[in-house]
């Protein structure tokens, strides 16, 4: 299919309309990056090229050269037939104008809280509230640790990950951004180990309920099986966070922890939390807020 396509389509045009419906044929999964088979295809298709991954427009109408075609036609082959996730195919994935190496050491980064963190969190961490130390709990790739210390560029980052594979990975984002100064990195068990308290927890923990995880596609199932399963409720990882939290809280501290479509297993399991869900692109189901006053009263 793949060897007769690159010798009918010529310009990236013709790749991209061959691309997006031979994924629509082939029922990809999307999800981890992209949302939809157009904008899938079109990433893989640049990303082949070297060109820029926001810059599609201007060449579409460019022909390929046979070494081009057959870069392409791999990566998209590739696509189909392993059912790999995108970000696992080019090593790299995107949140915002954030590039992070990813491979499948570690779960595909993606957060609702990295569309959070540029705003400083405000209203709840306001000028007067100087955040001073941050932590990311579950750091994975380390993308949050490293948003983290863009949003609070004076604070000191630390970011914990079970996985002492999964840690590598962050360990290479982590320089890649030159913050070896400002982000440490430890490999434990959530709060194991730290001894600090913190203007500003994060957390995007392992969430998917049973009932999900034996659903998944192909392509969530390459992902670290640890990475995603959250138990019975997907709520394992958040109990443990919610009360192993206060004491690692300063007075003004605030919590941030992503929880995928468990909102209201949440809120049945805690109904006197005052939980306030953040607005998010996804809705304000996905991402909650506790200041430490709401955790320990």
């Amino acid at each position: 299919m793949f060897a007769e396509a690159a010798t009918h389509l010529r310009t990236l045009r013709d790749w991209l309309r061959f691309a997006v419906s031979r994924f629509n044929a082939a029922g990809l999964a999307y999800g981890q990056g992209s949302t939809n088979a157009y904008d899938e295809a079109a990433y893989l298709i640049l990303h082949a090229l070297h060109l820029p991954p926001d810059r599609l427009e201007p060449f579409l109408d460019a022909v390929l050269t046979p070494q081009e075609a057959l870069a392409v036609s791999d990566l998209l082959r590739k696509r189909i037939e392993d059912r790999a996730p995108a970000a696992y195919l080019t090593g790299e994935a995107w949140l915002g104008a954030f590039r992070f190496y990813v491979d499948p050491r570690a779960i595909v980064p993606r957060s609702y809280i990295a569309e959070l963190l540029p705003d400083g969190l405000l209203p709840w961490l306001g000028e007067d509230t100087p955040v001073e130390r941050a932590l990311d709990l579950c750091t994975g790739s380390g993308c949050l640790a490293i948003l983290l210390a863009h949003a609070f560029p004076d604070a000191q980052v630390d970011a914990t990950e079970f996985s002492p594979d999964t840690l590598e990975v962050a360990k290479r984002n982590v320089s890649d951004y030159g913050l070896q100064e400002q982000v440490r990195l430890q490999q434990g068990d959530l709060f194991a180990g730290l001894r600090d308290r913190y203007d500003v927890i994060v957390s995007n923990p392992p969430y998917v309920n049973a009932a999900a995880m034996a659903e998944l596609p192909r392509e969530f199932l390459a992902e670290p099986r640890a990475a995603l399963a959250g138990g019975e409720d997907g709520l394992d990882l958040v109990r443990r966070i919610l009360a192993e939290a206060p004491p690692r809280l300063r007075e003004r501290g605030v919590l941030v922890v992503e929880i995928g479509h468990n909102r209201a297993a949440l809120e049945a399991a805690y109904p006197d939390l005052p939980f306030t869900w953040l607005e998010t692109s996804g809705g304000d189901g996905f991402v909650f807020l506790l200041t430490r006053d709401q955790l320990v009263r």
